[in-house]
């Protein structure tokens, strides 16, 4: 209704107090505040800094007490007997164990023979072996060379040296160029999931 309203700016973040009797302060005390070199900014900006200090300690301290824990537990595995495999292998059964009545399947009984045989360093040995096996391997693949993705390349290049002060207007070129290594994508995926 009226061009003044009734309640002052939200903005506004200077208070006035009233009091019956003065406040009078030292000319000291007056002096040590403007002299001061500490502002409102420089005291957050140490809080903050003081805040994240005792973040990356409190992080570093959980970081250690985690390691050290994941360390005991793999000693702790490491140190345990290897009668793992019966557990993990509960159909492996010596012949003593096999419950047919016509006796005991000579390949059945090979084969629990075998997986328990299988030790923690028969499995880490292997492990290795296939770890350097993918070491030796080549793993570059020569980057496809698409001609719509060069082309969309292309253009998004055209688009931002037309409009080197306003490079947003190129968004369309940058779809065209998602989508086209979108579909690229698709048929990686596809050749590699098949």
């Amino acid at each position: 209704m009226g061009q003044n309203s009734s309640k002052p700016p939200p903005s506004s973040t200077q208070h006035v107090f009233t009091s019956e009797s003065p406040v009078n302060f030292s000319p000291d005390l007056i002096n040590a505040l403007q002299a001061s070199p500490e502002t409102d900014s420089t005291r957050s900006k140490d809080l903050e800094l003081h805040i994240q200090q005792r973040v990356h300690s409190e992080l570093a301290r959980l970081d250690a007490e985690h390691s050290k824990r994941l360390s005991e537990l793999q000693e702790q595995i490491s140190a345990s007997p290897d009668s793992t495999t019966d557990s993990i292998h509960p159909d492996a059964r010596t012949p003593d164990q096999s419950t047919s009545s016509g006796g005991v399947d000579r390949k059945a009984a090979a084969e629990g023979d075998k997986l328990r045989d299988l030790s923690r360093q028969s499995v880490q040995k292997e492990i290795d072996m296939l770890k350097e096996k993918l070491k030796r391997r080549k793993m570059k693949e020569e980057v496809v060379k698409d001609k719509a993705i060069e082309k969309a390349k292309g253009e998004i290049v055209k688009c931002l040296r037309l409009n080197d002060r306003r490079p947003l207007d190129c968004w369309r070129e940058v779809e065209a160029f998602k989508e086209e290594v979108g579909r690229l994508e698709k048929n990686f995926l596809g050749k590699v999931m098949d």
